[in-house]
């Protein structure tokens, strides 16, 4: 079984699937959900900024950066290669 994690431990390249959300404010929760960050949707983290701070994931075919904080609340675990 895999284990739940936070965006933020992914490393460029690894596959993640969306579990659900912890501490995300409503408004915020709403937009994650228009942009495809439903449960079950699989995502491949395309880099990071050099300090880390945005990330960006492949998700639906397109590009999308979180910023660090906005990602702490999206839990994920890893998805098979």
């Amino acid at each position: 079984m895999a284990t739940e994690l936070c965006l933020a431990q992914l490393e460029p390249g690894a596959r993640g699937q969306v579990l659900g959300y912890a501490g995300a404010p409503r408004p915020y929760l709403r937009r994650l959900l228009a942009m495809g960050l439903v449960p079950g949707a699989e995502f491949t983290v395309v880099r990071r900024a050099p300090l880390g701070d945005p990330v960006e994931i492949e998700v639906l075919g397109f590009l999308l950066s979180l910023r660090a904080d906005e990602a702490a609340g999206l839990r994920v675990r890893d998805a098979p290669q």
